[in-house]
């Protein structure tokens, strides 16, 4: 790609969630997300591949309909109230039209199959781009207005993205494709405690968004892109090698790393929101249940993802004489060890 037009994609794709974030009309809301849908586009499809024009063309689709159903909900709004102001959604029909707009931009469930798809069809970095800072405009959409939104439609796609992310990824071996999952079902948990706290849910996206982008950059770093090749980064980068497995554990929400401390609060405030005697707590008490059921999904899916990363352990015996190559994390995987004595190799489970 010509660099001058990279370079104005980039500032186009800066510009584009900070007009809707800083925008209170909702024109200009929606012309941030059309800059920002529009400038990412070229650099998916930027390999000149088969498979990432497929995948820009399905991106474009998505987005396109997200944005124009957004762009109807807000008209049917502003033609009842006679002004264009984000914080002002009475309209029953609009405010639902919103969540459905919104989900389709964010990626939720059950609009999300399209996005492991568009993320294994392009590179590491736009990967990166697309699950974390494509998420951004949206989300604030979701954050403004989620006191107008359909409260039951949110919960109900926030615990299936939590459910179908955790389940999605159980048999991945692509690394952008679980990493897609994975965003599928973080997303599903800011929207869950998006009504009840928004600022959990800002701070679930900040460190979602740091331990994502550490992510991509070591596999762009190692050149991975799946499982089977991570077993040959030993050699080559073993601290880098040990982080990568210590963050998709913390994707995973084991304690005591940061991904646990975030979904620890959700569960604490919702099981608040479901024992406190308001008027508010029965759209949340369907929620607990599954929600504490999702996290031990979610977390042997991101936990199974380490064993590749180091090769089994050889135990190598010829005249007496033992050669023994483990590695430190040997302890958190399971092994088959390999015997060989005299040119006959036997596999002992």
């Amino acid at each position: 790609m010509n660099p001058i037009a990279k370079g104005l994609m980039v500032v186009s794709l800066t510009m584009g969630p900070l007009l809707t974030m800083m925008s209170n009309h909702w024109i200009l809301a929606w012309c941030g997300l059309e800059i920002s849908t529009l400038s990412i586009i070229p650099l998916i499809a930027q390999q000149h591949h088969p498979r990432a024009i497929e995948a820009a063309t399905k991106y474009f689709l998505i987005q396109a309909m997200a944005s124009s159903m957004l762009l109807f909900s807000t008209i049917f709004n502003s033609w009842d109230l006679g002004q264009w102001n984000t914080t002002l959604l009475y309209n029953n029909t609009s405010c639902t039209l919103l969540t459905v707009a919104l989900a389709m931009k964010l990626g939720l469930s059950p609009f999300h199959l399209c996005l492991p798809e568009v993320l294994q069809g392009t590179n590491t970095k736009t990967a990166m781009l697309l699950t974390t800072w494509q998420k951004l405009a949206p989300l604030t959409l979701l954050m403004m207005t989620h006191q107008h939104l359909n409260t039951p439609l949110l919960l109900l796609m926030g615990v299936l993205s939590a459910f179908l992310g955790g389940w999605g990824g159980l048999n991945q071996t692509q690394l952008r494709k679980m990493m897609a999952f994975s965003s599928i079902a973080h997303l599903g948990w800011m929207t869950i405690i998006l009504t009840m706290s928004p600022k959990l849910t800002l701070l679930t996206f900040y460190l979602y968004s740091m331990m994502t982008i550490s992510m991509f950059l070591m596999m762009e770093h190692l050149k991975t892109d799946k499982m089977s090749t991570i077993m040959t980064s030993w050699t080559k980068a073993p601290l880098m090698n040990s982080t990568m497995m210590m963050i998709l554990m913390s994707l995973g929400g084991m304690p005591p790393l940061t991904g646990f401390s975030q979904k620890w609060l959700i569960l604490q405030e919702l099981i608040k929101q479901h024992l406190s005697p308001n008027c508010h707590a029965n759209n949340y008490s369907f929620t607990t249940k599954p929600i504490l059921l999702l996290t031990t999904l979610l977390l042997h899916c991101n936990h199974s993802t380490p064993k590749p990363i180091q090769p089994h352990p050889t135990v190598t015996t010829q005249n007496t004489k033992c050669k023994t190559t483990l590695s430190p994390s040997f302890l958190l995987i399971n092994y088959t060890p390999t015997t060989s004595t005299n040119n006959t190799i036997y596999h002992l489970n």
